[in-house]
């Protein structure tokens, strides 16, 4: 058996925040996720939509998750509403004291012994003061709530803080009315009070921060594009004031294999690019939005603005615009508005995504509209990087157009980076870990999205195994190796809320209380805390990688950091020769387990990382199915 040889010989430079996150609002990501609104339906402007592929409808519903008791009749009125972008609010016709309405709230309230929850409606009554009583119920007793006086004649802004006595699981929201009379509602919230800048759900929110991402694209994925262009996601309405922003239908709403199922998936833009912006600060991550290109989701429809449409010229303004929002002095129209959001200072956008899968076709015309967006965007901002998209998968013909054409152009500010995404068999990524040795580096690659699928049926927390952990293990160590050619890369998706996915695997999974970091979440973490400055060489490493390890180095100025991974089903004799001493003591971090083992909800902790010191020469074994980093100095 050959010895592995980490030398001290830099074999090029690691890419600073090389490894980050992808957020599109999939599987209840954002609404019923990180955005910490417990009410669903908040302001009455709910879609419900359906179809088939090329062929979608929305059907408004406004009452969808509130329900009405005996004495209470519920309607929707749009005709003197207190925010008209969002015209559509609740009247409550409680024909006798006691009359109440509830509301669904994905899977119920969820409350926590000691916190304090902020409630907060629009409402006026029709004649007369009115009494209404708001509390959170479980096994039809009040646990907590709050009395209003409703003034009539014109709406006002009602709020309390809700501290709980107990925790609640599965509550009922409710709203009483204490004497009969008519009644108005809108923009019904009730959240945390310690929700990150008012908006995040706070544990969610430290599981990504733990993460030290690089970086963090956003809002999309196909999100960005919708199922139709009526549905594509425009960022100017998604700033301002959250009652102002106009609410939409998620493109993850309707699938042919899960049809009906999630047609009221709405997106409230409670978090908006205002809110993507302060996470990426919180999160010490660089901001990287993607905008649309005119185009609907080319899997699912053949709509879009054609090229010579005023509609099309709006969207490459709408990048311009968005640069200005981010970056611009508080004198001019988009740095204004940031200004009066409360961030004066810019928030240092560098890049900018053109797309997201998008393809050259002849309808589509992919590669003209993205030289247009290059064109106006550098002639004002030459200093944003652009990244392009190669499709919606690796060697296709589309990929292979998509590198041909960028790397074509002869322009050096083209394209600072092209997207690649794959989700694949853990045994394609085992079996491609030089996938990137003989890439050209002329033109760098964005991993943007990435997971090993395993052959197991459902959309559950169960397909994120340790076997798809240790694959991508294995495949982020070629990643790192060719440092030189991918310079950032993300998994995808990040989060699902637990009974609410259309996508599995997921980085994260949570339901009204817990999270579940995966065994995915922990090699992510691996390789964001534990890659240095520089790559270091490897030598002799083909016959490990015939046993089935996989490694990887690099250093610091403090620090050098060795990830090996064994991806086999038996424990591995392993020989280190390093430019260290056979004596010198190392932290070693692991995760190992049975291959076929995943972490849930329930179970969160089946599968997670140990840490030990001890000496190199100690290190002879691997265990099956296992990552181990090794912090050295």
């Amino acid at each position: 058996m050959n010895p592995m040889i980490i030398t001290d010989r830099v074999k090029c430079p690691v890419h600073k925040g090389m490894f980050g996150l992808f957020l599109e609002d999939i599987n209840y990501a954002l609404d019923g996720g990180l955005h910490a609104e417990m009410i669903e339906n908040r302001s009455f402007e709910f879609f419900a939509s359906g179809g088939e592929r090329y062929h979608w409808f929305k059907r408004y519903d406004g009452l969808y998750g509130w329900q009405g008791s005996d004495g209470a009749r519920l309607s929707v009125c749009a005709d003197r509403p207190p925010f008209r972008i969002n015209p559509h609010y609740l009247q409550l016709d409680a024909e006798k004291p006691g009359s109440s309405f509830t509301n669904k709230a994905y899977d119920g309230i969820f409350l926590q012994k000691g916190r304090q929850y902020r409630l907060s409606f629009y409402a006026y009554s029709e004649e007369r003061v009115i009494p209404v009583t708001a509390e959170i119920r479980t096994e039809g007793q009040p646990v907590c709530a709050q009395e209003f006086m409703i003034q009539p004649g014109e709406w006002r802004k009602y709020e309390a803080v809700l501290e709980a006595p107990e925790d609640v699981e599965r509550g009922v929201f409710c709203v009483m009315a204490e004497a009969a009379g008519i009644l108005y509602f809108d923009f019904v919230s009730l959240k945390p009070a310690d929700a990150l800048f008012g908006v995040f759900r706070r544990d969610l929110v430290e599981a990504l921060k733990e993460l030290h991402p690089g970086f963090l694209r956003f809002p999309g994925g196909c999100v960005v594009e919708g199922n139709t262009i009526d549905s594509m996601y425009r960022w100017k309405l998604s700033v301002g004031r959250p009652e102002q922003r106009r609410a939409n239908w998620n493109r993850w709403a309707v699938q042919a294999d899960d049809h009906g199922k999630y047609d009221h998936y709405n997106q409230t833009l409670g978090v908006g690019y205002y809110e993507y912006f302060l996470l990426c600060e919180y999160l010490g991550a660089e901001p990287l939005p993607v905008c649309n290109v005119g185009m609907a989701c080319q899997f699912q429809s053949v709509e879009r603005y054609e090229i010579e449409d005023s509609l099309f010229k709006a969207c490459v303004q709408d990048a311009l615009d968005l640069i200005e929002f981010a970056n611009g002095p508080a004198d001019t129209e988009w740095g204004a508005l940031r200004t009066a959001m409360g961030h004066p200072e810019p928030f240092g956008l560098k890049m900018l995504g053109i797309g997201n899968e998008q393809w050259e076709t002849p309808e589509s015309r992919f590669f003209e509209r993205y030289r247009i967006f290059e064109e106006s965007i550098h002639v004002k901002y030459p200093e944003i990087r652009l990244i392009g998209s190669a499709g919606p998968r690796v060697l296709d013909e589309y990929y292979e157009k998509a590198w041909d054409h960028y790397r074509g152009q002869g322009k050096e500010n083209y394209v600072y980076a092209v997207d690649e995404h794959y989700y694949v068999p853990p045994q394609w990524m085992l079996e491609h870990t030089h996938f990137y040795d003989d890439y050209p580096r002329s033109i760098p690659v964005f991993a943007g999205e990435y997971a090993a699928h395993e052959a197991i049926t459902g959309k559950t927390p169960a397909r994120n195994t340790l076997n798809a952990a240790i694959a991508e293990a294995a495949f982020l160590t070629g990643i790192e190796k060719n440092s030189d050619a991918v310079i950032m890369a993300s998994y995808a998706p990040l989060l699902a809320r637990e009974g609410y996915a259309q996508w599995a695997p997921d980085l994260i999974w949570f339901n009204g209380t817990d999270i579940c970091r995966t065994p995915s979440y922990y090699v992510q973490q691996f390789f964001s805390v534990y890659t240095g400055e520089e790559e270091l060489y490897l030598e002799d490493t083909v016959e490990a990688e015939g046993r089935g390890i996989f490694a990887s180095a690099s250093r610091d100025s403090a620090h050098a950091y060795v990830k090996i991974v064994n991806a086999s089903e038996e424990e591995q004799p392993l020989v280190l020769q390093s430019a260290w001493k056979a004596d010198t003591e190392v932290t070693v971090v692991m995760l190992s387990g049975c291959g076929t083992d995943s972490n849930s909800p329930g179970q969160p902790v089946k599968i997670r990382p140990s840490t030990k010191r001890k000496k190199l020469q100690e290190i002879k074994r691997l265990p099956a199915k296992s990552i181990v980093v090794l912090i050295i100095g």
